[in-house]
């Protein structure tokens, strides 16, 4: 029987995984009201349920989160993304239907509803639990000892008697090291949603057994959530007022922009919606300049258009990568709503975070005193790694017969549950 549970608790999505046996491993399957599936979208959404008391609330997980959200607009409250909040002493918990949750709160309330629909395939008696972190959590001043304490926190209750972590890229890399047939020192270049991490680890067989040896890791808070950031930056923003003007006396002043920086990352935008900036927005539309552009960008917060954007805007991102230009196509916007963008003008706007996920890289090798001519093979996981733009910096530095991808969703996850059945695992946590 297995004893260790993977988890890739993700930005985007979650994977829960236990291995089988020393290079085997088999996700854990969910069966919600949305399906079956043995991988969930990282979201919660949460309705009252007088039948169950005043302050009872329904809660679903994954895409059974995301279609209450679809099915009951208005009533419902969605939160998505919720792990850049991990590392941020900003986040001091959120309003929920009059009860405040904390960030373990909420990290508590998906695994049970991840354990709920796991069934009689949640592992009973299991030693430890291997979760998954960051080399670099997101978020500006991002604290890693605070989001290690909200995770323990969180899978504290879910009474593991062990709590492991180890770095995610480390983790891709056991899952890639089970087709070595030689000893080869391995880049993993993992892209999440938030984070994109580095791991240079060098691994040789002998006897059969597979051991490694971690040479470095490095990272940076930009990933697949910031690109669509800037996709709203460019095309959406503007049409909802950033970049106008409002009264203040006699003076003309800029709309804060920092109403847009909330409105472009999923993450926020449901806690941005019961804030008081949300408040002072809506104050502003009286002396707004162009007052319509304000009322729209309400009109899209009060109607929780959050997360259709969030679809278009990946759809959008998705097709760049196969073609030179794709249609970004958004009802509410309006005539707005419907315009092309060219993966130029996309790799443009994206050429900053670029720049510093190169530089993280960079920053490995020469922490490790090492050159690209010393990796034997590149590993590239994660749905960001399809984006042209990232693969480019890997195709100009490696041979393309060294660089492999593969097991965007389930290569973590996979990896810390083969951690987790190591006697060594002392050596690889964190």
């Amino acid at each position: 029987m297995a004893e260790a549970l993977g988890l890739d608790f993700g930005t985007t999505n979650t994977v829960l995984s236990l291995a089988a046996s020393a290079d085997e491993t088999q996700s854990l399957a969910f069966t919600s009201p949305a399906g079956t599936t043995d991988s969930m979208r990282t979201a919660l959404s949460f309705l009252k349920d007088p039948q169950l008391g005043a302050r009872a609330l329904k809660v679903e997980a994954g895409q059974a989160a995301i279609r209450a959200f679809i099915d009951n607009p208005g009533e419902c409250r969605f939160l998505q993304s919720i792990k850049t909040f991990a590392a941020s002493p900003l986040f001091q918990g959120t309003i929920v239907h009059g009860r405040r949750f904390q960030y373990e709160d909420l990290m508590e309330v998906f695994l049970n509803r991840l354990k709920t629909y796991a069934g009689d395939g949640w592992p009973g008696g299991m030693r430890r639990v291997v979760a998954g972190r960051p080399v670099h959590f997101a978020g500006a001043n991002a604290d890693p000892a605070l989001a290690v304490e909200r995770y323990n926190a969180a899978l504290a209750r879910l009474d593991f008697p062990e709590i492991h972590y180890v770095y995610e890229p480390v983790a891709a890399a056991f899952y890639f090291a089970r087709t070595l047939k030689t000893d080869a020192t391995v880049l993993v270049a993992d892209f999440g949603g938030g984070t994109t991490d580095y791991s240079l680890i060098r691994f040789e067989k002998s006897a059969g057994r597979l051991s490694a040896r971690p040479l470095g890791h490095s990272g940076v808070g930009i990933a697949g959530d910031q690109f669509d950031a800037r996709i709203i930056e460019h095309l959406v923003a503007p049409e909802i007022g950033r970049g106008s003007l409002f009264k203040s006396f006699d003076k003309l002043l800029d709309v804060p922009s920092n109403y847009y920086i909330n409105f472009s990352r999923w993450n926020q935008l449901s806690v941005f919606k019961t804030s008081k900036e949300y408040a002072d927005l809506k104050s502003l539309v009286r002396q707004a300049v162009e007052p319509d552009k304000l009322e729209l960008f309400i009109d899209l917060i009060e109607n929780d258009e959050g997360y259709p954007l969030y679809q278009a805007v990946s759809a959008t991102k998705m097709a760049l990568s196969s073609a030179e230009e794709a249609e970004f196509r958004f009802a509410p916007l309006g005539a707005a709503g419907h315009k092309m963008v060219r993966r130029a003008d996309f790799e443009r706007w994206i050429a900053g975070d670029l720049a510093e996920m190169e530089t993280a890289l960079d920053s490995l090798f020469a922490s490790t005193g090492t050159t690209a001519a010393d990796v034997d093979r590149v590993f590239l996981t994660g749905g960001t790694s399809f984006v042209p733009a990232v693969r480019r910096i890997f195709s100009e530095r490696f041979d393309g017969s060294r660089i492999e991808s593969g097991g965007e969703l389930v290569s973590i996850a996979h990896g810390l549950a083969l951690i987790g059945e190591r006697d060594d695992i002392g050596e690889w946590t964190v």
